[in-house]
């Protein structure tokens, strides 16, 4: 007769989830145990770098991946990445150890007595299989659950005395036909809606294009782009974006919307239609009052997601696949005529070094774009300096970006690692700050241990520099913990067997990153000064 754990093991090969992301205790080891030579563990030092690196690594490779946790503890640990996990719509399922089901009710060392109440409502689906022989069946509806739109984390429990009883014949073809199903989400708009909303937009005098995150995500990239070239209609980014989802070098894209109520109603002054793809209807904060549109404007939101859809403040919404409706949209639009509505490109800006010598924040990202490749899968955690990140980089191809959408730190470094290993094709470089890393320092040493080539360049300027904007618009001038004196990320970085190097110049810092990003030979992190700039609002 076969055991739980094997018929576990053969739910997984059936999804393609072959990588196991972990920090394992005690009551994961019998899920561990044997562990199969076409699987692969990936070894975290602490449980949020675990769900972090799972989390890049299932955006960069367009697949659901696999955690596995220590009981309570390590899901208490993690429930910071598992959030921004959630955020970022990562098909991700977490799987935590449990107690013996015999000491369950004394709630014996190491229980969690309350497993699927803890991760909530970070996850969409919680649950403890009742009976061993369950474990696969729920397992293969993770699965199906964590890859239905919109994408999210779920999780398990699973008590550690499951994985050695034995299944009767058919359990086992149970389990096995549970992983075998598929379910294709692809919804398609109702035809008259679609010639209603072209209707619209036809009849506007100045309609207007926002993309947001899922318009990537979704493999909506190019029917976007054919729909806006189309049409002539200029393009904003959502706000705070989390991914690039149309080209930044492109002569319709006019920047980011501003992540506050007033401000970003002012930015779309002129238009009387606004079409929204794949973001929420907005990310705000900080809160600045104002009017959600421009008087007269009406807004139409685009969106795979209910939820997005029924709590946006203003406008009407379709809820539907992204590309199928929009290229259905492009079908029933007439084409604009040449270059309606698109102004030159403009010239990427230049800004020196300060006067002290000390890199500004743009200049060392411009150096770090010059000496990164093309196909450059880059990974953001730098939140002072996203304004000057896209000035200097013009993302212009999907699938380069990831940037969190939960607004914690964390994300960056693990995210990175987990992000090379999931598209090993392509070279990763991780922009962070000095105070953004040590949320998830411990993902240098995953990255050497296992010799992932990851560059990562820190912009160093000893403080939470968004925190000091923060502190200005709020005025909360004079609170503690702002600043972070004495931090040698190199020094730390070569105890975990990272190489690293510290950069002065400009020129010094594209040589280090050509460098780093043409090798194969593990991770590389540099270290560079640069001046303060807060953002503006």
């Amino acid at each position: 007769m076969r055991t739980v754990r094997e018929s576990v093991l053969d739910v997984l090969r059936a999804r393609g989830i072959t990588t196991v992301f972990g920090n394992p205790g005690s009551t994961e080891l019998p899920m561990l145990k044997r562990f199969p030579e076409d699987f692969r563990y990936v070894l975290g030092l602490q449980e949020a770098v675990v769900v972090g690196m799972a989390d890049g690594f299932a955006l960069a490779s367009r697949t659901t991946s696999l955690v596995n946790l220590h009981t309570g503890p390590g899901t208490g640990n993690a429930m910071g990445a598992i959030l921004n996990a959630r955020a970022n719509r990562t098909p991700m399922v977490v799987t935590a150890g449990q107690q013996v089901r015999a000491m369950l009710t004394m709630e014996a060392l190491l229980s969690n007595p309350q497993a699927t109440l803890l991760p909530q409502p970070a996850v969409k689906w919680a649950y403890e299989p009742p009976r061993p022989a369950d474990v696969p069946a729920a397992l293969a509806r993770a699965v199906q659950i964590a890859e239905t739109p919109p994408h999210g984390p779920v999780f398990l429990s699973l008590p550690m005395d499951d994985f050695d009883a034995e299944l009767t014949e058919a359990e086992d073809l149970a389990g096995r036909a549970a992983a075998a199903r598929r379910i294709t989400h692809a919804a398609a708009p109702d035809a008259a809606t679609v010639a209603a909303l072209a209707d619209r937009i036809s009849r506007a005098r100045s309609a207007v294009l926002v993309v947001g995150d899922d318009v990537d995500a979704s493999g909506a990239w190019d029917a976007v782009l054919a729909l806006a070239e189309r049409t002539g209609l200029p393009v904003w980014a959502a706000p705070v974006a989390a991914r690039v989802s149309f080209p930044r070098s492109h002569p319709q894209f006019r920047g980011d919307l501003a992540p506050a109520i007033g401000p970003l109603g002012r930015q779309l002054a002129g238009h009387d239609l606004v079409v929204v793809v794949g973001a929420p209807v907005f990310r705000y904060y900080p809160y600045v009052p104002g009017s959600h549109l421009p008087e007269g404007a009406e807004l139409v939101l685009l969106t795979r997601d209910a939820e997005e859809a029924s709590r946006a403040p203003v406008g009407d919404a379709v809820v539907a696949d992204l590309a199928l409706t929009v290229r259905a949209l492009a079908e029933r639009l007439p084409a604009a005529g040449a270059g309606a509505g698109a102004p030159a490109p403009h010239e990427q800006v230049r800004f020196p070094e300060s006067a002290d010598g000390v890199l500004t924040p743009l200049a060392a990202l411009t150096a770090i774009a010059q000496g990164a490749p093309e196909n450059t899968l880059w990974v953001n955690e730098s939140p002072s300096n996203v304004p000057q990140f896209h000035e200097a980089t013009r993302i212009a191809t999907p699938d380069s970006y990831l940037f969190s959408a939960g607004g914690g730190l964390g994300f960056g470094a693990a995210a990175a690692v987990g992000a090379q290993l999931g598209a090993p094709d392509r070279p990763v470089v991780c922009v962070i700050g000095d105070g953004s890393i040590h949320y998830a320092v411990q993902a240098l040493w995953t990255a050497a241990a296992y010799k992932v080539p990851v560059t990562f360049v820190v912009l160093s300027n000893a403080k939470y520099a968004i925190l000091h904007w923060f502190a200005q618009l709020e005025h909360a001038q004079g609170a503690p913990g702002l600043d972070i004196p004495g931090l040698d990320i190199t020094a730390v970085a070569d105890g975990y067997g990272v190489r690293t190097h510290r950069a002065q110049g400009a020129g010094e810092l594209t040589k280090l990153v050509r460098d780093a990003a043409a090798q194969q030979d593990g991770p590389v992190l540099i270290d560079v000064p640069v001046t303060t700039e807060l953002p503006s609002l």
